[in-house]
């Protein structure tokens, strides 16, 4: 196991269930984003389609008329995020991925760059996972200001979605959110593949999904990704379009601040 993975597995290895105060403040790693590296996401894919000319892949999809469901992944990237990329790729399917600043450092840019060109949409999830309530304002400020520089840096993409760490959340982290420019996005499907890693459980629990639903697995688990076959399938069958979050919400997208669960 290399070096950092040893903290982060610490981290991590309990996924979003299990609430961990912590009231320290890391020290900051030294980024530098500049006004011209930060660009919408509408200007990057047509970036990104110069680069690989069928991308996205299929059309847009309208959620005021489709039946559409937001699966979305948290706590990487990880090992398993480039397979549970590849199944996703195969089946032309979107997502959204709530990245943990740590975790993307240590990724060094690899899977958040195969996410943007298969037209996948990127949220906050703090920079190391802390329970956002339990921290002081300057420790709550750094969690989102942290992670949102270093994925600007990688990726030219500002992120305007965030999912507190197991889902704590109140009226200083809206406030803070507010300020940040993210809308908070919980869920209404939760699989509970932190606590129950079980391929066939897991796959059981987002079938239940519904038109609108959003569905809270976790990237870093081996059993979410050897789920997602029977997902995909499942779903796909009963006429379900796999899409982010932003287009979920289409013309009217999360405002700032407030939580969501599902359309």
């Amino acid at each position: 196991m290399r070096a950092w993975a040893v903290p982060l597995a610490l981290l991590l290895v309990a996924g979003c269930g299990e609430v961990r105060p912590v009231a320290t403040v890391p020290r900051p790693l030294p980024v530098t984003v500049r006004a011209s590296q930060v660009v919408e996401p509408a200007v990057l894919a047509r970036k990104l389609a110069a680069m690989q000319p069928d991308w996205p892949r299929g059309p847009r999809v309208d959620c005021r008329r489709a039946k559409c469901v937001a699966l979305t992944f948290d706590d990487g990237p990880g090992d398993h995020t480039a397979r549970l990329l590849d199944m996703l790729r195969r089946r032309g399917a979107r997502a959204t991925f709530f990245v943990v600043g740590q975790m993307v450092v240590a990724d060094r840019e690899h899977n958040l760059r195969h996410m943007l060109l298969d037209g996948h949409e990127l949220g906050n999830h703090s920079w190391s996972h802390e329970q956002l309530t339990a921290l002081s304002p300057l420790g709550l400020k750094f969690q989102l200001k942290q992670t949102q520089a270093v994925v600007e840096r990688m990726t030219g993409v500002r992120m305007y979605l965030m999912r507190p760490p197991y889902g704590s959340t109140d009226g200083r982290v809206a406030d803070e959110t507010r300020r940040e420019g993210l809308a908070q996005i919980l869920w209404n499907v939760d699989t509970f593949d932190w606590r129950d890693r079980s391929a066939s459980l897991v796959a059981e629990r987002a079938i239940k999904a519904g038109p609108g639903s959003i569905v809270l697995m976790h990237d870093i688990h081996r059993t979410t990704v050897d789920a997602m076959p029977r997902i995909l399938e499942v779903l796909s069958r009963r006429g379900f379009a796999f899409v982010t979050i932003s287009e979920l919400y289409g013309k009217h997208p999360p405002a700032p601040g407030r939580k969501y669960t599902e359309r």
